[in-house]
């Protein structure tokens, strides 16, 4: 895949901690993936974007930075990544790494320089200081909430022990907000960006890519950020999605595109309006931003045609690919979320169609670690394993993300499942159940998930491969399915995609021949319940 490669590409997310330990400590690591890329080589994905691998002491999972330029100890070294880009280019792997801007570490040395200075300082400037409210400055300076829960605030203690100011932090206290109206902090990212850069890596995915900029003279966000969230539908806040933003990655564009290969950025958009979230992809700014509205449509045919029709419509209209996710290391994982309570087998199946849906869609899609594998949503972790910030932060009222964080399963018919070399047990514990999903056990059955995902990458490729960014919908009288086509530039049918939503089978016209389905087909004129068929058309 060469020039703009990024526009029809299948990135696969690898979750550090994970995915692979190549040295028994119980975590993932950077020769752990290098030692998987031939298995993602296999499975025909174009690039694997890395979740943060940068000293950190895990307020968050890694997403509390505290040295933007290496490696943390736990995942390997400097080298250890070189080694890592140079094998996965060797096996036409593009690599993607996190970089995590909103906010640092409280350890990072800037924060650490910030605390030691007094108020007003350049060192106190590169993050949001205020004094509180009230005469004695104990009220915060707004109504600002967490992300994660409680205030958005924390005080500071001078060296004497007296309260001093107080400073932002939308996620955990230990993750500050950097203040990205000083030049001095977007010079700094540009040159980390630099960095990485000249090690190698095709891009970027952006951290809370919406967050950056606040709204001037930080206003009070009122009731509405009680519903504050990472869910698209919580927004315009003040300390979202300000117009700011848009002026950091134009800065951004002009490095990528001072490298040769077609480097690229995708960013973290959580933005319910649609419009506003096609507006970081204009052609100076990202390449691509997350379509969320996808991941959260409901399982029904209107809502996910809807958003298909709606996510093209605003994001070709400035000339971007739209891009497609089902699944990241902060959601549920599809099998469970998909589920009907009545009936929880239908998770998987439901989860298998989604996926054949999204392969067939024109655009790039992403694909999370253990997906291809139809992993299920751990929901019941033992409480004192639990490391989320948000099960602390909630006061044991919300169970965190830890669930779809649990290290994958490789082989054998028992945890750790060939996670790491000698049996030691990983981070999270896996359950007893798994011993089916491992990629060992797939691999040897042509009906598992594995074999679907694999499948459908590769005809994706052989016979979707550079058709642009357009789809022909197929008129079905079912109301339950969505039909759609892909045709070439001469407007031959390529492919027709039907998925059936109804939990009944659906008789069609005659389709064509069935090349792929995510359940057994025995007639190809009926497409069965909560199925996706993909279709060589006749002629």
């Amino acid at each position: 895949m060469s020039g703009e490669w990024w526009r029809e590409a299948v990135v696969y997310q690898v979750y550090v901690r994970s995915f692979a330990d190549a040295d028994g400590d119980g975590e993932g690591d950077l020769e752990g993936i290098r030692s998987r890329l031939p298995y993602l080589a296999d499975l025909g994905v174009d690039a694997v974007w890395i979740t943060p691998f940068y000293p950190s002491p895990l307020a968050d999972g890694g997403y509390d930075v505290a040295d933007y330029r290496d490696i943390a100890p736990r995942h390997g070294t400097l080298a250890d990544f070189d080694a890592l880009v140079a094998d996965a280019h060797r096996l036409h792997l593009r690599v993607i790494v996190d970089i995590v801007p909103n906010h640092t570490s409280d350890e990072h040395p800037w924060f650490r320089e910030a605390l030691a200075a007094a108020p007003g300082s350049p060192a106190r400037e590169r993050y949001v200081f205020r004094d509180g409210q009230g005469p004695d400055g104990a009220q915060p300076p707004n109504d600002w909430l967490g992300v994660f829960g409680g205030l958005a605030w924390s005080r500071t203690t001078g060296p004497d022990g007296t309260p001093g100011q107080w400073y932002l932090h939308l996620f955990t206290p230990e993750q500050p907000d950097l203040n990205w109206e000083r030049p001095e902090v977007v010079a700094e990212f540009e040159d980390i960006l630099r960095f990485w850069l000249d090690r190698g890596v095709d891009g970027f995915r952006i951290d809370v890519a919406h967050g950056l900029v606040k709204a001037a003279a930080l206003p009070d966000a009122g009731e509405r950020q009680k519903k504050l969230t990472i869910e698209p539908d919580a927004l315009p806040l003040p300390m979202w999605d300000q117009d700011g933003v848009h002026e950091i990655y134009r800065g951004w564009r002009r490095v990528l595109d001072s490298y040769p290969g077609d480097r690229m950025s995708v960013g973290e958009v959580w933005i319910g309006d649609i419009h506003r979230l096609a507006m970081y992809t204009r052609p100076d700014e990202l390449h691509q931003a997350f379509n969320f509205r996808w991941l959260f449509a409901p399982w029904t045919a209107h809502a996910v045609r809807d958003v298909i029709d709606l996510s093209m419509r605003e994001v070709a209209a400035l000339g971007a690919p739209t891009t497609w996710v089902l699944s990241n290391h902060d959601v549920y994982r599809p099998v469970t979320r998909y589920a009907d309570p009545k009936r929880p087998e239908s998770g998987l199946r439901r989860a298998r169609a989604s996926l054949l849906l999204m392969l067939a869609l024109p655009g790039s899609a992403y694909l999370y670690q253990g997906e291809e594998l139809g992993l299920p949503e751990v929901t019941d972790l033992p409480d004192e394993v639990l490391q989320d910030p948000i099960w602390e932060r909630s006061g044991h009222t919300a169970r965190g993300r830890d669930g779809c964080r649990v290290p994958i399963p490789w082989a054998g018919s028992a945890p750790p499942y060939g996670f790491g070399p000698d049996g030691s047990a990983p981070w999270l514990p896996q359950p007893a159940s798994w011993a089916d999903l491992s990629v060992e056990a797939q691999s040897h059955d042509l009906s598992s998930t594995l074999a679907l995902v694999k499948e459908g990458i590769r005809l994706r490729r052989d016979l979707l491969g550079g058709l642009g960014e357009q789809l022909r919908w197929v008129h079905v009288a079912d109301p339950h399915v969505v039909a759609l086509g892909r045709d070439d530039p001469t407007g031959r049918a390529v492919l027709t995609s039907v998925t059936n939503f109804g939990r009944a089978a659906a008789p069609l016209p005659d389709l064509g021949q069935v090349m792929l389905a995510s359940a057994p087909v025995d007639d190809p004129a009926v497409v069965p319940p909560e199925t996706t068929v993909w279709y060589r058309p006749q002629g």
